[in-house]
């Protein structure tokens, strides 16, 4: 049996909608998608607040105009900016003659975690634990049954601005859709594109948007650490557009197209300006005014990623996505010199949209289908109470 799914996802520039066939084997089939640029967001508000009802209704229409159906219901995928995680460590006293772990002190530890999150402003959107401990264990996320006298866990939350559901469940009414439930991108993001192996070590993922950009740390089945930076590439090709007298268009090719380090083989680079003309630019000029932003936004990361208090080991991966320069020629490897530790890019996941600036779009399809996967399942017993706290 097959259902169809359909998801928007926010960046700051664009909106990415998604319709999805989904088979009972799991099976993903992207059947439609449409991508419309707009003016984004800053600080948590709409540059062009008048300009997104006709924005998410074009991404959708062209989802389904692909798909060549219509959907009533979209799920919404609550950005970075929009949403702040918060961790808490809990623990409990083993019980019994023999104290060993049951499923009961592991529903007391989201039951101590949600009594801290309460009062917390906002909505909680995501739950689940980074690590489990008993007593002076190893860390590891299948605890039950487990001997020892204390049980210990970090556990995660996703919280989403309220304006923000508010607000997108308004616009989808206008338009005539609903909005079938809300989840953290970040999260879909995380989840998706790095390993098990690699988030029991603690790895990095950078997503480096058109307006902001996104440093999380991920451990277990948790985001322990978020920040949203003002910067991206978007600021770079404003750069451009200004130092060069070039429209904003022609400023993000030449951005998009600009090569790092010393082993560039493009000398230069043809512009078209508003008058039709051409221009060329040598890669000196382009990079005079293209690298300090460069280097601000790397730097920036850095200092947030040092700030951050979470411990990275020697084997902790860093993965870079977005825009702004995962798509560049030596990108990677720019901010891999600044970091001083080996920057990778994200597996591709999809045949369709595998572009980095799809990334988060698939993320979140990812979590969706996950999630009601598991909801639909109907399980029972030990296995199916756990996943429901872990996803709560």
């Amino acid at each position: 049996m097959r259902s169809t799914i359909s998801v928007i996802d926010f960046g700051t520039s664009k909106i990415v909608a998604l319709i999805a066939e989904v088979s009972t084997r799991q099976r993903c089939d992207i059947i439609g998608a449409g991508t419309t640029p707009y003016d984004g967001y800053a600080d948590a508000r709409w540059n062009n607040g008048a300009l997104v009802n006709e924005a998410i209704s074009t991404a959708i229409a062209t989802a389904e105009d692909q798909a060549r159906t219509s959907v009533k219901s979209v799920f919404c995928g609550v950005p970075g900016q929009f949403s702040k995680v918060y961790s808490f460590e809990v623990k409990v006293d083993l019980q019994g003659a023999a104290p060993r772990v049951t499923a009961k002190d592991i529903a007391m530890l989201f039951t101590l975690a949600d009594e801290q999150v309460q009062g917390i402003p906002g909505t909680p959107i995501h739950r689940s634990p980074a690590w489990f401990v008993v007593d002076d264990g190893k860390k590891t996320l299948e605890p039950l049954n487990q001997h020892g006298n204390e049980l210990r866990a970090l556990i995660s939350y996703v919280v989403a601005d309220r304006f923000f559901i508010e607000d997108i469940t308004q616009r989808l009414l206008a338009i005539g859709k609903t909005a079938a439930g809300f989840f953290s991108t970040l999260i879909g993001e995380g989840m998706l594109f790095i390993s098990e192996t690699d988030r029991d070590r603690t790895a990095l993922l950078i997503d480096i948007g058109y307006l902001n950009t996104d440093i999380i740390a991920v451990e277990g089945d948790a985001i322990i650490f978020h920040k949203n930076l003002p910067l991206g590439g978007g600021h770079i090709a404003a750069d451009l557009a200004y130092g060069l007298e070039v429209p904003l268009d022609s400023a993000e090719q030449l951005k998009r197209g600009f090569e790092y380090g010393a082993s560039s083989t493009k000398n230069s680079f043809d512009v078209v300006l508003s008058n039709g003309a051409t221009e060329t630019f040598t890669r000196e000029k382009v990079a005079e005014i293209l690298m300090p932003r460069a280097e601000e936004i790397c730097e920036a990361i850095v200092q947030a990623v040092k700030d951050s208090g979470v411990r990275l080991g020697n084997w902790s991966p860093v993965y870079l996505t977005g825009g702004g320069l995962a798509i560049n020629k030596g990108g990677r490897e720019y901010l891999s010199e600044k970091m001083d530790r080996p920057v990778r890019e994200l597996p591709r996941k999809a045949v369709k949209l595998s572009s980095a600036i799809y990334s988060s779009s698939l993320g979140l399809l990812d979590l969706i289908i996950d999630t009601k996967n598991t909801a639909s399942a109907n399980q029972t017993g030990l296995l199916g109470f756990l996943r429901g706290l872990f996803n709560g």
